[in-house]
Parts: structure tokens; sequence; C-alpha cells
């Protein structure tokens, strides 16, 4: 006896079914066809990149200074300016530009304690009078301007140490005359807000004030 496996059993029935009714199947259920479960959430819109942060001013006017947080660079035992330091020099001449109200301002350069004294004394005038010419060449008003050198003389760092020594080779702009400021104030590199810069003379008058209050109030 010949076995016939299920599977073909299976299909020749079902094309037997197909032929006797004509070969077309049709559905009379005209409902609407329900989809059960929660359809996947839209992709979100891609998130917009914060702005990066303010870069930190490299020129800054305070009560008293022009400090730069960058330092001149100049050759070595010389006084010529190297020109990566153009750059930096072109902030210090717009800030001049933007400040009429400062009248003079005194270029000092400073040195390590490398060299005899009078060496260090005569490298720290040149230099200073480099950048003077430098800005004067820029366009700044030579009465705005004075330079003068103190060599090794007026360290802000310990000429014992090569991180100190770096410290001490500078150059400083110090305000020597300009028109009243009622109030000046510097911006935060990482927040951008402003606040208000005192100087030296306005410390000295709130110190006075504040002993008056207690001397009333005693």
């Amino acid at each position: 006896m010949q076995t016939i496996p299920i599977r073909v059993l299976a299909s020749s029935l079902l094309a037997l079914g197909l032929s006797a009714c004509g070969g077309t199947i049709s559905f009379s259920d005209t409902s609407s066809l329900a989809i059960v479960g929660t359809p996947p959430k839209p992709p979100e819109p891609p998130k917009e990149e914060p702005p990066p942060p303010p870069k930190p001013k490299r020129v800054e006017v305070t009560a008293d200074k022009i400090v730069i947080r960058e330092k001149i660079q100049f050759d070595l035992n010389k006084a010529t300016i190297k020109p990566e330091s153009d750059e930096l020099l072109g902030e210090i001449v717009e800030v001049f530009k933007e400040n009429p109200h400062i009248k003079k301002v005194s270029i000092e350069g400073h040195t390590d304690n490398q060299g005899s004294d009078s060496y260090n004394q005569k490298l720290s005038d040149q230099r200073a009078k480099s950048v003077l010419d430098y800005l004067v060449g820029k366009g700044i008003d030579a009465k705005r301007l004075t330079s003068k050198g103190f060599g090794e003389s007026k360290p802000i760092g310990s000429n014992d140490t090569e991180e100190g020594k770096e410290q001490n080779r500078r150059v400083e702009f110090i305000i020597t005359e300009q028109e009243e400021v009622t109030k000046t104030y510097e911006v935060d590199p990482e927040t951008g807000k402003k606040k208000e810069v005192k100087s030296d003379d306005d410390d000295k008058k709130d110190d006075k004030k504040k002993d008056k209050k207690e001397k009333k109030e005693s």
C-alpha cells in the first residue's frame, strides 16, 4: 500500500477546493479592520547645538591698566617682535581706538634675572620702545604713549623657577592719565556677564566710608 505524505495531500485538497469554487475567492465581510496596539512615536526633531561660549578676551581695560592675557613675543635676546604677536597687538590697537578717554599709557618692559642688571635694563627698555613704535605705526597717537624698561627690578614670580622667570618676562600697559570714568567693567569670559572693576583708589574710598560709618555708630 502506498503512503501519501500529509503535506502533499493537503495541497491536493486545497487545489481541488479552489477548482470547485471556480478558482476565485471573495470575502463578503466589509467591516473595517481594527489595529490593536500603540503606534510608534514620530521621530524627535534634531536638537539644536548650543552656541559656543564666547572666547575669553585677550585684552581688557580695567580701572588703571590695559591687561593682556597673552604675552607679546620677542626674538631671543632681542627687541624684535615676533609675527605671531601681530594679532594680539592688533587687539591692543583696537582697545586704544575704542577708549579715547584713555589719554596716556606707560608701556613698561620687564625681564627675569638672567644676565647683568645693565643688560636686562637695556633689553627691557628696547622692547617697550618696540611696542610703542608698533602702536604708533598702526595709527595710535604717540602723545598717548610713553615707554620705559625696568629690567629685573619688578618681578611678579620667583626667578628660582622657569615658570617664575616666564612670568617676569613681560610687557605691561599702565594707564597714567584718563578722563574721569564713573565705573569700569570687565566681561566674565565664562558667563558673559559684566562686573564692575574697582581701582585701588576706589577701594581706599570705600575703606574711608566704612571707617566714618563705624565711628558714627560707635
